[in-house]
């Protein structure tokens, strides 16, 4: 990409487990003020990265990628705003891209390029590898999009997925807020396992796994902090309706 410095801000789940995979490209520092300090040195230290305790010491990364949940990212948005300097790259990777797209373009000096990003794949999906997986980019301000894009493409072999931040969240409400939404309602069915099944059955026990230990934090995201995910349930509710009144007639 022509840098080779990223800092990463957040090290949950998906932090954790795309580190390794940019470790190997980047010298990496990484942050995360709720993880204890052994834990972030243990992580730092498995993927060949240095841990900070400051967040200010982070900062003078040629990339900083912030994956932190939305209800902390403007705050940490207005942390890291001073220490910035011209020619600097702020990336986030959040499942919603209109919302933080607003805050850093809001937020962030004029000579700081901004690129959403939105991985569509996680620990789950990707446990086996991210090779051939999507990607989706949406450039907001600067013009760090075609390098950023060649690194995904050339060196993480993923294929990538080029949007708006609108056109990202439309789309993403119904793949991620209907697709999650029914996975929540399998898990909470709680269903015993069974010995008939079929393979649509079988399909959709995958799906469901792969949503079952997301973080309720991630759910809520998806779920409200899309403004097109209330459309994509209200349309999927009045289907269930209108096939139910189908299924309630009598010949």
């Amino acid at each position: 990409m022509g840098t080779d410095t990223l800092g990463i801000i957040g090290i949950g789940a998906f932090g954790e487990f795309i580190l390794p995979h940019l470790s190997a490209h980047f010298k990496t520092k990484i942050y995360d003020k709720l993880r204890k300090p052994k834990d972030l040195e243990k992580i730092a230290k498995k993927s060949k990265s240095k841990s900070v305790t400051r967040l200010k010491d982070l900062c003078d990364s040629d990339v900083i990628l912030i994956a932190t949940p939305v209800k902390t990212f403007e705050d940490i948005v207005k942390q890291i705003k001073p220490h910035l300097r011209k020619g600097q790259l702020v990336v986030d990777v959040g499942s919603v891209k209109e919302l933080p797209a607003k805050i850093l373009k809001k937020h962030l000096p004029a000579g700081v390029d901004i690129i959403g990003l939105h991985p569509l794949f996680g620990p789950q999906s990707g446990k086996h590898g991210i090779k051939g997986l999507n990607i989706t980019v949406c450039n907001v301000r600067g013009k760090r999009n075609a390098k950023l894009i060649n690194f995904f493409k050339k060196k993480l072999g993923l294929n990538v997925i080029e949007a708006t931040p609108t056109e990202h969240d439309k789309e993403l409400a119904y793949v991620q807020g209907l697709t999650h939404l029914i996975g929540k309602v399998f898990v909470g069915l709680n269903l015993d396992p069974f010995k008939q099944t079929t393979k649509t059955y079988e399909l959709l026990k995958q799906m469901v796994e792969m949503v079952r230990y997301d973080s309720d934090e991630l759910f809520r995201t998806i779920e409200r902090d899309n403004a097109y995910t209330a459309n994509a349930k209200r349309d999927f509710f009045d289907a269930v309706k209108k096939l139910e009144k189908k299924l309630a007639k009598t010949k």
